[in-house]
Order: C-alpha cells, then sequence, then structure tokens
C-alpha cells in the first residue's frame, strides 16, 4: 500500500471532506507530494510498511497551506519562472524552416552537465525540504537553480547572461547552505545542490 492508497482509503470510508491532490499515480506528474514522518515525498511512490500502525501526514513546508494537504504552489512557480525555465533561440542561427536543427552529441561534456540535471518533474519536494526555501526566505530554491543549469549549459540557448544575472543576485546561489535536504528528497534521483554547486563555478569564472 503506498501512501496515496491510504489517502484515498481515507477519503473513501472516513471523511469525504479530506483534501489532497493526485494526478498520473506513476511518479511523473509531481502533484501528490506530501510530507510523511518530516520527509517530503510523492505519495504514490511511497510505500507504507506492512507493521506500521501510524503515520503523519502534513503539507509542504515553506507554500501556504489551502486545505489539509493542498498547498499553493504559486511562490514555488514564481521562483522558476524567474530563470526562464525554457530555451531562448539565438535569432542569428534561425536561418529559416529547412534549416538542419541544432544537435548536441550524447557523449558531449555539455550533455554529461545537462543529463543528471535533466528530469525535474516540479514537485516541489526539494523547495519543502530546503532550510531555506522553506523559511520564506528570498531564495530562488533547489528546483528553480536545477533549471537554470540545464539552460545555462544549452550552447543553443540565447538567455545564458541573463540567467547568470539572476543566479547571482541575492536571492540566487550564494544563498544556498548546501544542507543536501534537496538532493536527498528528489523522487528522480537528481542532485540539485551538485547543480548549484556548477552555477557558483560558472559565474565565478565570468566575473573572472
Amino acid at each position: 500500500m503506498m501512501v496515496l492508497d491510504v489517502l484515498l482509503a481515507v477519503q473513501r470510508e472516513h471523511d469525504p471532506a479530506l483534501g489532497f491532490r493526485f494526478s498520473c499515480r506513476v511518479g511523473m506528474c509531481g502533484t501528490c507530494t506530501v510530507r510523511v514522518d518530516g520527509r517530503s515525498v510523492l505519495a504514490c511512490q511511497t510505500e507504507v510498511p506492512d507493521d506500521t500502525t501510524r503515520i503523519r501526514l502534513d503539507p509542504l513546508a515553506g507554500l501556504p497551506v489551502v486545505r489539509d494537504l493542498v498547498v499553493d504552489t504559486g511562490p514555488f512557480w514564481r521562483a522558476w519562472a524567474q530563470v526562464r525555465p525554457y530555451l531562448v533561440p539565438d535569432e542569428a542561427d534561425e536561418t529559416g524552416m529547412d534549416a538542419e536543427p541544432a544537435v548536441i552529441p550524447p557523449d558531449s561534456a555539455e550533455r554529461e552537465v545537462i543529463d543528471p540535471a535533466l528530469d525535474c518533474i516540479g514537485c516541489a519536494a526539494c523547495f519543502s525540504s530546503c532550510g531555506i526555501a522553506s523559511a520564506h526566505r528570498d531564495f530562488l530554491g533547489p528546483a528553480a537553480l536545477n533549471r537554470a543549469l540545464v539552460l545555462i549549459a544549452d550552447s543553443r540557448d540565447a538567455a545564458s547572461r541573463e540567467r547568470l544575472d539572476v543566479i547571482g543576485g541575492e536571492s540566487g546561489v550564494d544563498r544556498c547552505h548546501y544542507i543536501y535536504g534537496c538532493s536527498a528528497a528528489c523522487p528522480k534521483g537528481l542532485d540539485p545542490a551538485r547543480a548549484i554547486r556548477r552555477l557558483r563555478g560558472r559565474r565565478f569564472r565570468r566575473e573572472r
């Protein structure tokens, strides 16, 4: 039985008004994230051991509670938006519809940076597990910075300078204290703390 099964059973048999989110049930949509005994996890992917008699469920930390286990993820997505989380093509390279698409070889150094940080599902488990972000301090948070690294490392992107300005600002990488709660919580096995370290290195080289 997964934690999500427990929530559905409680809603069905005991409290129809219990509020929580879920969608895909296969660990891809990121909507069912809650805290289970203090850990930020995906409810659909977290097993309840057979001998368990009691678990504590809380909404994600650092986000306004709407009702029960439902939080307002607005602050998380506003931080995400600050890094322009989409590829910005270089207009000088756009040569028309017949041009061949840009290719980054799978064995390139570029892919070695991008691939380990690529599969974020926006579940906010890292944000909730970050002692800085979840304390309502001015910090972009690990997910947004992880996304920034993916795009800054992409040679096809034309907004890297702008993103480096954002991640080098007051709410950027220097607010990270390397508690590593983000990396421990990520249900996809990503390492946002490593991404933040890489971003610091890129910013340092730029300033030199």
